[in-house]
């Protein structure tokens, strides 16, 4: 982490610099914010710090904007580093979409870069803490000692999604007012999909045998709080966090008394500690995706696609009609 603020210093002195050879040599590490292609079109280049609000960010932008993610395909968004060229990417970028407090890196190169064309969605949709949007169960390591967690996870609520499209829509809108229609059309073709999804969401789970589910993250508070249902997690907020012995015997009880017949895991997790948990208990597995980020192994194309994979999860598990 105190690489960053020596990599923004880097960046700057590449960018000051009128010496075409030493330029070349200390940018080339770094890499340039916009693309030659980008620039010579006209685009606007908009960083997003993980998947979910890069999708957005597409969406509302269509073909005005070049948009990229700080959070690579396949890796867990939680414990993200940076690199220099993705320090570069934040210093001049024409936007940047982050949520403050759930990925450190971002959080202190955003401050170091000096960019004041940002987009804090934690501003747009205020984080709640997990104890407000789930079961007051102990989940083990990652609990805050001087008070509750705040889950990030907000894009689990489909009408989040559509609240930070709007913003980011406002946004570039005031950085490209030639295009404000388009991005207009745009947001209004995406917020009327999120709405079809949060619809079927609701249609899909009010009749259900149970409304309790198990995962291995407590990442699915805010699907959890939207569609009455509630979530079980095994470990806290943090993917990587193991479970006590005293938690996974909790959890198992509790498995019996909800008589739960699936645990869920995620893409980007090991599934070891769901499938342990559900062999002992003679249950199945399934995946649960928090649309961190979409590989080969996603269940969807983009968070559309995932989320109603989601779902159909959901309602196989609960017994829904």
């Amino acid at each position: 982490m105190k690489m960053v603020p020596m990599l923004v210093s880097l960046v700057r002195l590449c960018l000051a610099s009128l010496l075409p050879l030493t330029a070349a040599a200390g940018c080339a590490a770094a890499g340039p914010a916009k693309s030659v292609d980008a620039e010579q079109r006209g685009r606007l280049t908009v960083v997003a710090a993980f998947y979910p609000l890069q999708f957005v960010a597409q969406r509302v932008a269509g073909d005005h904007a070049e948009v990229t993610s700080l959070t690579q395909p396949g890796a867990e968004p939680h414990d993200l580093e940076l690199t220099p060229r993705q320090v570069a990417n934040l210093t001049t970028a024409s936007l940047v979409i982050y949520q403050k407090g759930f990925q450190p890196a971002v959080d202190e190169a955003v401050v170091q870069s000096g960019n004041p064309e940002l987009i804090d969605t934690s501003t747009v949709v205020p984080l709640r803490p997990l104890s407000t949007i789930e079961d007051d169960h102990d989940h083990g390591p990652g609990a805050e000692p001087d008070g509750p967690e705040m889950d990030p996870h907000v894009w689990l609520d489909p009408m989040s999604v559509s609240m930070v499209a709007h913003t980011v829509q406002e946004r570039l809108t005031t950085l490209d007012p030639d295009h404000a229609a388009e991005y207009s059309r745009n947001t209004d073709a995406l917020h009327k999909q999120l709405v079809s999804l949060d619809r079927s969401f609701r249609a899909g789970l009010q009749h259900c045998v149970r409304t309790e589910f198990m995962t291995t993250h407590a990442a699915f508070g805010y699907l959890a709080a939207r569609y009455h249902l509630t979530q079980i997690a095994i470990s806290g907020l943090s993917p990587d966090s193991e479970p006590s012995p005293a938690r996974i015997a909790e959890v198992q009880r509790e498995a019996r008394d909800h008589q739960l017949s699936t645990i869920f895991y995620e893409t980007l997790v090991s599934p070891a500690v769901a499938q342990a948990i559900a062999d002992d208990l003679g249950l199945a597995t399934d995946v649960l995706d928090p649309v961190e980020g979409i590989t080969s192994q996603s269940r969807g194309r983009d968070y559309l696609s995932v989320m109603y994979a989601n779902l159909s999860a959901l309602r196989k598990a609960g017994s829904c009609s």
